[in-house]
Parts: C-alpha cells; sequence; structure tokens
C-alpha cells in the first residue's frame, strides 16, 4: 500500500509539468503570431502609404505677387519687308537670260530675266495672219454688199438677196474683231517674256538660271525671283490684352538687333489688329521703322521696348513656374480639392529667377512652384505645407 500511495503524486506533478509545458508552448506561440501580425499590419500599411506617395506628386505652392512694372514692355518681334513680292512668270518657256542677282538693287520695270517662248511665237504668228485673212474676207465682203445695195436701190435684185449680203459682211466683221482680240491676246502675253520689276527695293530671292524649264503662273514652284522694299520695315509683336490701351496707333517703339549690339532703332506703332487672339491673349501690332542706310534686315529677329503712358500692375512669380510645351507658356495652379489647372499667360517682363505676368493668373491663384514633368489638368497632387515655425 505504501508503494502505490508515493506513485501517484509522482505521476500527478509529472502531468502538471507536461500541462505547464504544453501551456507554455501555447503561450509562446500565441505571442510569436501577435508579433507577427502587427509587423505584417505595418509592413502593409507602409507600403500603401509609400505607394500613395509615388502616385500622387509633391509639391509646394508660391502666391503671385503682385507689383507695379515699368513704364515700357519688351516685346519680341520679327523683321519684315514693307512689300514684298515673289516673281512668278506669267507664260511658260525656257529662260533666256536673268539680269539681276541676289543683294542688288532694282528699280520699278527693271529687266529681271528674259524667257524664251518659241510656242508664243508661233501662236502669235499664226494669229496675225488669220486677222490678215479675217480682214480681207472683210473687205471683200463690203465691197460686195456695197454693190449689191446700189442694185436692190434700182430694184435689180431683189431685198433678199441684199440682205445676204450685208448679213455676211457682220459676219466678216466680227470674225475681224475676234482675230484682232486674240492677237491683241498674246501680244500682251509676249510682253511677259520680259520678267521685270513691279516696284524697286532689293533682289532677296533668286531661284532660276539660264535654260531652266519655266511654268507659267506655277506656284508651286519657287518663284523666279523675290523683290523687297527694304526702305522701310514692318516688326509684328503680340502685346498682352491688359497693356493694348496704353499702345494707342503712333506709340514710339525702341527696336534692338542682335547684329548690332547698343545700337537702338525707332519705330511707330502703325497698325493693330484690334481683336484678341484667343489662344495667346494678345493683340497683334504693326511697327513702322524707318531703313533708309540698309542696316536692318527683313527676316531677322528683334527686340521691341514699347513705351507706355502710365506703369501697369503685374503679378511675379519664379521663372521655375513656367510650363513650356506644344501649347505655349502656362502655369500650373491648384484649387481647393488640390487638384490640377494649366492656365496660358503671357510675359510681360523676364527679370531672370523672377516673371512678370502680363495676362492670365489672379492674384488669387495658387501656383505650384516647380510642377513635375507630365503634370495634366485634372491631376491630383500633395501639397507640402510649409512649417509656421521653421525659418528660411
Amino acid at each position: 500500500m505504501s508503494v502505490q500511495s508515493a506513485s501517484v503524486p509522482k505521476r500527478r506533478r509529472r502531468g502538471l509539468a507536461v500541462a505547464g509545458l504544453v501551456l507554455a508552448l501555447v503561450a509562446i506561440v500565441v505571442l510569436i503570431d501577435g508579433v507577427w501580425d502587427r509587423k505584417s499590419r505595418a509592413a502593409r500599411l507602409e507600403e500603401k502609404d509609400t505607394a500613395s506617395a509615388e502616385v500622387l506628386p509633391t509639391v509646394a505652392l508660391v502666391t503671385p505677387k503682385s507689383g507695379t512694372a515699368a513704364a515700357y514692355i519688351d516685346l519680341p518681334g520679327r523683321l519684315e519687308a514693307y512689300a514684298r513680292a515673289p516673281i512668278y512668270a506669267r507664260v511658260g518657256g525656257f529662260l533666256k537670260a536673268w539680269h539681276v542677282d541676289i543683294g542688288e538693287r532694282v528699280k520699278a520695270g527693271q529687266l529681271l530675266a528674259e524667257i524664251e517662248v518659241p510656242d508664243l511665237d508661233q501662236q502669235l504668228a499664226q494669229a496675225k495672219g488669220a486677222l490678215g485673212s479675217a480682214e480681207s474676207a472683210e473687205a471683200l465682203s463690203k465691197v460686195t454688199a456695197q454693190r449689191w445695195t446700189t442694185l436692190g436701190q434700182s430694184n435689180t435684185l431683189s431685198k433678199q438677196a441684199v440682205d445676204e449680203k450685208t448679213g455676211d459682211l457682220s459676219v466678216k466683221e466680227a470674225n475681224v474683231r475676234v482675230e484682232k482680240a486674240n492677237v491683241e491676246r498674246l501680244e500682251v502675253l509676249a510682253k511677259y517674256k520680259n520678267v521685270t520689276a513691279p516696284f524697286g527695293g532689293v533682289i532677296t530671292a533668286r531661284n532660276t538660271d539660264v535654260g531652266m524649264l519655266i511654268g507659267a503662273g506655277s506656284s508651286a514652284a519657287p518663284a523666279l525671283f523675290v523683290v523687297s522694299d527694304v526702305g522701310k520695315l514692318r516688326l509684328t509683336i503680340n502685346v498682352p490684352q491688359n497693356y493694348v490701351p496704353a499702345v494707342p496707333i503712333a506709340s514710339k517703339v525702341t527696336i534692338t538687333v542682335p547684329e548690332h549690339p547698343g545700337k537702338t532703332y525707332s519705330g511707330v506703332v502703325e497698325a493693330s489688329a484690334r481683336s484678341v487672339d484667343a489662344g495667346s491673349g494678345t493683340t497683334h501690332m504693326q511697327v513702322l521703322i524707318e531703313n533708309a542706310t540698309g542696316e536692318l534686315m527683313p527676316g531677322a529677329f528683334a527686340n521691341a521696348r514699347v513705351e507706355l503712358p502710365l506703369a501697369m500692375k503685374t503679378l511675379s512669380i519664379p521663372s521655375s513656374a513656367l510650363v513650356f510645351g506644344q501649347n505655349g507658356l502656362r502655369v500650373a495652379t491648384i484649387d481647393a480639392a488640390d487638384k490640377v489647372t494649366l492656365k496660358s499667360v503671357t510675359i510681360a517682363r523676364d527679370l531672370g529667377q523672377t516673371i512678370e505676368i502680363a495676362s492670365g493668373l489672379a492674384e488669387s491663384d495658387r501656383v505650384i512652384e516647380s510642377p513635375p514633368d507630365g503634370l495634366n489638368n485634372g491631376d491630383t497632387v500633395r501639397v507640402i505645407v510649409p512649417d509656421p515655425g521653421k525659418k528660411g
């Protein structure tokens, strides 16, 4: 009895030890599972935040600063000849000779080139022969009609016979007029064998040579010559809409060109389109420039400084805020929902790191300081909110 009584507590102690070990193992598994689950959720949350950060571009905002521009505005433009005429041949043939080359000055009516037109010469000779034949037939018909009219008055011939001869005379007279008109037409065309200058100026292009086949009035081919009147030049500028009232006709303009640094030329506003281009928000204006010395060249780039009667209000933004693309010059702004709106703007003055905007932007707009590439209308961005306690 004593041996059995001693073995029972031993078995109980072993059972309690096994149960304790099992409970410890279960607790360890639960602990490990909880830690792993928390780490997994944290990793997933971090991945989600990273993905969100990658999808939404992060941008900083600037507010346009209002200010007053100087009493002038600088605008780019392109010089053009006051009058420019591409010269095409009126008749087809072969170039016999040319008498002027590029850069030469010509007077109105001066001979530029001669065209050999054998077909036209033959047509003119044929037309003159037909005219001579028609005039001979008219003369014979006139004599016959006079004779028959005299005989008809003496009742020798019937009135019907006389009317036939007078009618035949009318037909012959009409034939003579037709042939004469044809001869005059060909004679006028024959004058175009000599290519002349329509007005005085400079030959700015020659696209032909001796022996070249010339097409009659073919605008598909290059012009034989281009004559440009460079005694006066036109400069076309695009004035921002809010500056248009301050730039009336006859406003003074100072022109500079890269090939003559430090030298200025004077001009006046000659014409205005009196309408605003919807794409650029500007008005086309033409500036007249006297060029008696011929220093300025048509087709050259020029900068125009337009004098303004009063200083104009402008908005300034960093130059990094400008977006250049196929749709022109734009600025990226965002609305209350942090969605992007690209606005077309015009520049009043480029001051380097700062740009004065003439039109297209409001003082209340929220402007992206440095728009990332590929930003489009309607895109959502994440705005960096500056720390008010941090001093930059």
